[in-house]
Order: C-alpha cells, then sequence, then structure tokens
C-alpha cells in the first residue's frame, strides 16, 4: 500500500510563496504520475496539477497557472509544488495523489492519499 506524506504548508502572506514537498512512506513512487489536489470546507477536493512519471507532461487547475509549477525529483522520490504569488482563495487542505497517465494527457487517481497540509494565505 502506497502511503504519502505532504509537508511544507503554512501560514504566508498574500504575495508570498511556499513549496510543497510529497513523498512516500514504505513504497516508493515508482512509474506513477503524481498530482496535487486541495480542499476547503464545504467544497468537494478539486484539482490543481499534475505531473506525468516522467515529468514530461504537466497540467495546471486555470486558477492556478501562470502561479504554481509541480515537479519531481525521481531520485530523490518527491513531488513538488511551488506556489508563488499566493491569493487568500488559495487557502486550502493540499493533498498529493498518486495515479496514472493515460492518453491525451489524462489523469486517472489512484486512492492513494497523504493526511494533507494546511496553507494559510492572509490578506
Amino acid at each position: 500500500q502506497v502511503q504519502l506524506v505532504e509537508s511544507g504548508g503554512g501560514l504566508v502572506q498574500a504575495g508570498g510563496s511556499l513549496r510543497l514537498s510529497c513523498a512516500p512512506s514504505g513504497r516508493t513512487f515508482g512509474n506513477y504520475a503524481m498530482g496535487w489536489f486541495r480542499q476547503v470546507p464545504g467544497k468537494q477536493r478539486e484539482f490543481v496539477a499534475t505531473i506525468s512519471w516522467s515529468g514530461g507532461t504537466k497540467q495546471y487547475a486555470d486558477a492556478v497557472k501562470g502561479r504554481f509549477t509541480i515537479s519531481r525529483d525521481n531520485a530523490k522520490n518527491t513531488v513538488y509544488l511551488q506556489m508563488n504569488s499566493l491569493k487568500p482563495e488559495d487557502t486550502a487542505v493540499y493533498y498529493c495523489n498518486a495515479g496514472d497517465s493515460g492518453p491525451s494527457g489524462a489523469y486517472y487517481p489512484r486512492d492513494y492519499w497523504g493526511q494533507g497540509t494546511q496553507v494559510t494565505v492572509s490578506s
């Protein structure tokens, strides 16, 4: 069973930056595609960004394009989410997910989630 651990969240002022990390516990990511999702109270968990197993294909939600960057270092078995120009509406719990890549950049999530890391952006 893949176990994921997110870290790097915290409190930051609007316009600031944070770098989130995701690493497995017990097993490696292997050839999994990876994704970042976020959730706020009263709303469903939403897609933020995905990256293929090789790192060659990346996708972003419209709300974060140009501000967030997803990357991975397979040698370190770690996935990152660099978040710049943060806005109060980015406040959420951020979750890492392991999944599979499909045709035309499709992402198929597996039921592998971490505990999440809280990101709070103040005005």
